[in-house]
């Protein structure tokens, strides 16, 4: 029995021992139905050809102008990352920084450190850096918005319609290929690669054995007892209580810090939480863009874009909009207070619909970006001098923070929290 043939639940912390899967099958947790892996061996060729694809491709976005605007003569057109440099040169430091990295920094690195380490592993060795990179990769796939950012780029067309001539330029097609590839190299779990590595480094593979009668193992599999589980490799340890203040236990593995449970969790969650909910008031209030054109002056919010594609017979834009801007983050708070108080009680309810709504506070939660998206390439784009400018507005600034609050808050919130009151009452969930 190896620690890799054990697998922790990353959403309820039930210990699981892994089984060979055939294709397209998956392994899911017996008390919370979460998916521990997927029985698809990882083909580091297949890895590497679709990832060195996308980084091709992700450079030609960058580089490339997405849409071209034609007003009478007058044409203007954008690159990510010339609007990007339009909203820092217009005081928009924080919002530009944080486009920056959602759409070109965290992509860019989940890139380069899956393709270096895909190539190392498949000439036969494991890379300096090599549990660095995979940290990094699991930790910038968390916050890269590249698919979010190609929903904003069409949205913005559409827009556009209404008062230009829009063209198509390369980048707009580079960014919905990069999208579709990105899907793909989302779907190569990291963990995977990790005992790949430790294969092909024998000595390593081999400090990670147990022996049959290893205290770690009867542990283990005993049931009574608590091994702490990398949240970032998935290695199993025993856990030595090291928990004091002061006091860490690092994976034997890529050295990342072990806990029971994520320090101060609930507190970071609520105070996390009322701060987006104190600046989600000005979000919606505050104007997101300022439009200044022969007509006069004009000033837009998160509402009235909504009205605006709902009068100009774009319902569906209209929804997709205040699902993403309105519906979505009031329900994240909702939800995230729900799971924060519930857990802060140690109540036994419904542990596993409460864990289910975790994930899916986890997956919309990124999809918020969409309308700060939607401003980005609108300012860089109407720029028509006397005829027509947009800028953006300091509610764009509070939104943008509303959404980060609150991935952080789902971040700091842990899962277990919800399943350890069950645990201890002994109750039956599976």
């Amino acid at each position: 029995m190896h620690r890799n043939d054990l697998i922790s639940c990353h959403d309820c912390g039930l210990l699981h021992r892994r089984h060979p899967l055939g294709r397209r099958e998956k392994a899911r947790c017996v008390r919370c139905g979460s998916v521990l892996y997927r029985g698809s061996p990882p083909n580091l060729d297949r890895i590497a050809a679709i990832t060195l694809g996308a980084v091709i491709v992700f450079l030609i976005a960058q580089f490339f102008p997405i849409v071209q605007l034609d007003v009478n003569g007058y044409t203007t057109s954008a690159t990510l990352l010339g609007a990007i440099r339009v909203l820092w040169q217009e005081q928009m430091q924080v919002v530009a920084v944080n486009v920056l990295l959602f759409t070109i920094v965290f992509p860019a690195i989940e890139l380069g450190a899956l393709l270096y380490v895909t190539l190392a592993l498949r000439a036969g060795y494991r890379p300096p850096g090599f549990h660095r990179l995979l940290r990094a990769v699991r930790k910038a796939r968390q916050w890269g918005m590249t698919e979010v950012l190609m929903i904003g780029i069409l949205i913005t067309i559409i827009k556009m319609t209404s008062l230009a001539q829009v063209i198509a330029q390369p980048g707009l097609f580079a960014f919905g290929a990069l999208t579709l590839l990105l899907t793909v190299v989302v779907s190569f779990d990291p963990r995977a690669l990790w005992i790949i590595g430790d294969r092909v480094d024998a000595p390593a593979a081999e400090a990670t054995a147990l022996p049959a009668d290893s205290p770690m193992r009867c542990a283990a599999l005993a049931g009574g007892a608590h091994p702490l589980a990398c949240h970032a490799c998935g290695l199993v340890a025993a856990d030595k209580g090291a928990h004091g203040p002061g006091q860490r236990q690092h994976c034997a593995r890529c050295g990342s810090t072990l806990h029971r449970r994520l320090p101060d969790s609930i507190g970071r969650t609520w105070a996390l939480l009322l701060g987006a909910a104190i600046l989600y008031i000005p979000a919606n209030l505050l104007p997101v863009m300022h439009t200044r054109s022969l007509f006069g002056k004009e000033d837009d919010t998160i509402i009235s874009g909504v009205v605006y594609f709902w009068n100009s017979g774009s319902p569906a834009l209209a929804a997709i909009i205040f699902i993403a801007s309105i519906v979505v983050p009031v329900a994240k708070l909702g939800a995230l207070a729900l799971l924060a108080y519930t857990s802060q009680r140690g109540s036994r309810w419904r542990p596993r619909q409460r864990t289910v709504l975790y994930r899916m506070v986890e997956f919309v939660g990124r999809w918020s970006m969409l309308d700060i998206f939607v401003i980005t390439l609108t300012v860089a784009l109407v720029r028509f001098s006397s005829l027509a400018v947009i800028t953006a507005g300091p509610g764009a600034l509070a939104f943008c923070a509303v959404v980060v609050l609150t991935m952080l808050a789902s971040m700091q919130f842990d899962p277990r929290l919800i399943w350890d009151p069950v645990q201890k009452s002994g109750e039956n969930h599976a």
